[in-house]
């Protein structure tokens, strides 16, 4: 069964350097139910055995309603039976990475320059994240790249291949529309969803706004607007 990437899409970084392990499925089901498609396991310091526990309970929690990837722990993936990975610009290219999966598996890659996107696209990825867009406290002290960087990826990898192209970093409901009209296919988020106080209210309101955004662009692609970036659909 191939894994699918239902577009727009509303991606959740479950990090469990922001949210303890124990609290990581009751704040995941909320935002799932909240309108978020596509959650990514991250959990860069847990030994493999406790890593593989957490996904198979996400797995249950989410329960189908929404795409579950392991952040570059392919082995953990693939013994979890899990639609995917991750991967970091660092990692397994997502060719060795589909050696170890089983098929149809999905298989994104992070990038932060059109080189690292093309190098991804050459090596077979299904989508790629691209960041950093704003600034974040994930990444203190680097310098954001900003929807530009989206821009430039659009036009070399984007609408000609059919790749997505979601964006991270610093990504809330007032700035999603600069990321969206500048060639993105969705958008992954952190502590604004994770963190929040009532996750399905914060993943609604992401959600609305990436909606809005994503039929807004559709219409200016349609009428002739927007130059210099790729959309998928």
């Amino acid at each position: 069964m191939v894994a699918e990437l239902k577009l727009p899409c509303l991606c959740l970084v479950a990090d469990c350097s922001v949210v303890p392990p124990s609290e990581l499925p009751d704040r995941v089901a909320a935002a799932v139910d909240g309108g978020v498609s596509l959650v990514q396991l991250r959990a860069k310091e847990m030994p493999g055995g406790l890593m593989l526990t957490l996904t198979l309970e996400l797995a249950r929690t989410i329960g189908g309603r929404a795409t579950l990837l392991v952040n570059e722990r392919v082995d953990v993936a693939a013994t979890a039976k899990a639609p995917g990975v991750q991967l970091g610009e660092q990692a397994l290219s997502a060719r060795d990475a589909r050696h170890l999966l089983a098929p149809g598996s999905l298989i994104g890659r992070s990038v932060h320059s059109v080189n690292g996107a093309l190098q991804a696209v050459a090596d077979g990825a299904d989508f790629l994240l691209v960041g950093t867009m704003f600034q974040t406290s994930s990444h203190p002290g680097e310098e954001p790249a900003g929807p530009q960087l989206m821009r430039d990826v659009a036009a070399r990898v984007g609408g000609g291949s059919g790749l997505p192209l979601i964006g991270i970093g610093g990504i809330t409901p007032g700035n999603v529309d600069a990321v969206v009209e500048a060639g993105a296919s969705g958008v992954a988020v952190i502590r604004s969803i994770l963190s929040a106080d009532d996750p399905r209210s914060a993943a609604e309101k992401m959600r609305s706004a990436l909606e809005t955004s994503w039929h807004k662009s559709a219409t200016m692609l349609d009428n002739g607007v927007r130059s210099g970036a790729g959309r998928t659909t």
